[in-house]
């Protein structure tokens, strides 16, 4: 029973804490399809909101970018928050991945540039390759990083055309 508890305990803050970080903007669950679920009613619905959101990711960056879903119209300014959030909290993990060229927080942060799952292969690819250029050394940050990696995107054939939260 006590097990069972812990296993409980530890799945609700995961997903408390996963989205939380995602979640800036309508009610503790964020916008996207979890909005729709829990409105901006405080308490337990909220969690269904955000396992909701984590649930239906594509839906959720979708609602973000285009401002669907009780999301901001100003979607594509929101992602980039969200991305830049992301990358300063997963920073190590990021660049331990980038250095592989695999890993769920870089297949994340494709996503959060969304791109398609088909042109994940191509980023994880871009980032290994060119990880000196967009991973200067020890004291680049988080944002420089992701600066760098815009760049390398901007100017890949396939990247820069299949992931839609590219400028450049």
């Amino acid at each position: 029973m006590k097990k069972l508890l812990m296993v409980g305990v530890v799945l609700v803050t995961f997903i408390t804490l996963s989205g939380a970080a995602f979640a800036a903007g309508f009610g503790g669950s964020g916008c996207g399809p979890g909005s729709l679920v829990a409105g901006t009613a405080p308490g337990a619905m909220q969690l269904v909101g955000i396992s909701t959101n984590e649930t239906l990711k594509p839906t959720q960056l979708s609602a973000i970018t285009t401002g669907f879903s009780n999301c901001n119209p100003q979607g594509l300014v929101k992602l980039e928050k969200e991305r830049e959030m992301f990358a300063q909290t997963n920073y190590s993990s990021l660049v331990r991945e980038m250095a592989v060229g695999e890993g769920e927080n870089l297949s994340t942060l494709a996503s959060l540039y969304g791109c398609s799952q088909k042109s994940y292969g191509d980023f994880s690819t871009l980032v290994q390759e060119n990880f000196g250029h967009i991973v200067q050394g020890e004291s680049t940050t988080s944002n420089q990083m992701l600066v760098s990696l815009e760049n390398e995107m901007a100017g890949h054939a396939v990247l820069s055309k299949s992931c839609s939260g590219v400028i450049g």
